[in-house]
């Protein structure tokens, strides 16, 4: 049964009957014998890198509030779950998380219990009534901001002020990062190899979820044109790190270096606080702005679903604030 503790931390008491009718509870069952049996562990296993480190701390979360504290993911026994105790997780994780993080940790515990069911750990029934809790209906706004293009021109002028190899550098990064909507895991694994001079396509090799892409420079080809002429032809990564003094370095650019950078050029240009994935906004609503085919940027985007697109669409935002300033206040503000 669901318990509070001193915390007031949701737990769920995994107990069982056992034949001869000795009750034993999942706290006196010993951690599995290995990893190859772990139903997380093997759910874990079958994601991208890019998105294990996420599930790890939600299956985490999960594992506490099943136990009151005294398990993590590995030692959990995932077999013990019914049905009365996943309601109770999913009750706890609409308490502490937004929408669409508590549906993702609901997603992961049902594909954990899949494992435990494929490996045998329960029957078919017990997983089956088990994954059978509703998803969480909401939807919160998305985070971060779109910039404006003055913005973007404030920071292509910051790195033309900057007439060393790194000022090129950084101004052909802002131009992938917005012309191609790429996101910061994206953009530092991109080799020379993944860039078409003729057509200006990039190659987007692995991206979340792990799929391909193309999308096209368009008017930032020319950043990334002169970029490459300093960088030079040989094969490797597409950005390299460049000390003062203009020397290049021959290995690939850190995702912690593409945040250092786009945080030193926004100070420069003065622009407000923003993020590499901010850029990948603007990228999306800027192309639906200019009345771009949804499908067509759901595309370039690399989005699984369209609608994840449509979130970014803030043409119906204008549509409101026109709207509202229809209305009229009677107000005179006093002198």
């Amino acid at each position: 049964m669901p318990q509070n503790d001193e915390n007031d931390r949701t737990s769920v008491a995994l107990v069982r009957t056992e034949p001869g009718g000795v009750v034993v509870s999942s706290q006196d069952q010993p951690s599995f014998a290995s990893l190859a049996e772990n139903p997380a562990a093997l759910y874990l296993a079958s994601l991208r890198p890019t998105g294990r480190r996420s599930m790890k701390n939600l299956l985490n979360v999960i594992a506490e509030i099943a136990g009151g504290g005294k398990y993590n993911l590995f030692t959990m026994p995932w077999h013990d779950l019914r049905y009365q105790h996943t309601a109770t997780i999913r009750a706890a994780l609409q308490d502490r998380y937004k929408p669409a993080s508590a549906n993702m940790a609901l997603s992961a515990l049902r594909q954990v219990l899949k494992s435990a069911w494929q490996l045998g750990q329960m029957s078919a029934e017990d997983y089956h009534r088990a994954v059978n809790v509703k998803a969480i209906k909401g939807e919160s706004l998305l985070r971060g901001r779109a910039l404006a293009g003055g913005e973007l021109a404030a920071l292509i002028n910051a790195c033309y002020r900057d007439e060393s190899p790194i000022g090129f550098r950084d101004a052909a990064l802002i131009a992938v990062l917005y012309a191609g909507g790429l996101r910061r895991s994206e953009i530092a694994k991109l080799d020379l190899e993944n860039y078409d001079g003729e057509t200006g396509a990039l190659t987007i090799l692995g991206g979340k979820g792990g799929k391909d892409r193309l999308c096209y420079m368009g008017t930032g080809r020319d950043a990334l044109e002169d970029w490459l002429k300093i960088r030079g032809k040989a094969a490797g990564p597409l950005f390299y790190p460049v000390r003062r003094g203009g020397h290049i370095e021959k290995h690939r650019l850190t995702e912690q270096s593409v945040l250092y950078i786009l945080n030193k050029r926004g100070k420069e240009a003065g622009v407000k606080a923003f993020s590499p994935h901010d850029m990948r906004r603007t990228f999306i609503s800027d192309l639906l702005d200019a009345g771009a085919d949804i499908a067509t940027v759901q595309k370039l985007a690399g989005h699984a679903d369209v609608q994840t697109t449509a979130r970014y669409d803030r043409r119906g935002e204008v549509t409101k604030q026109q709207a509202a300033g229809k209305l009229h206040l009677p107000y005179n503000r006093k002198k």
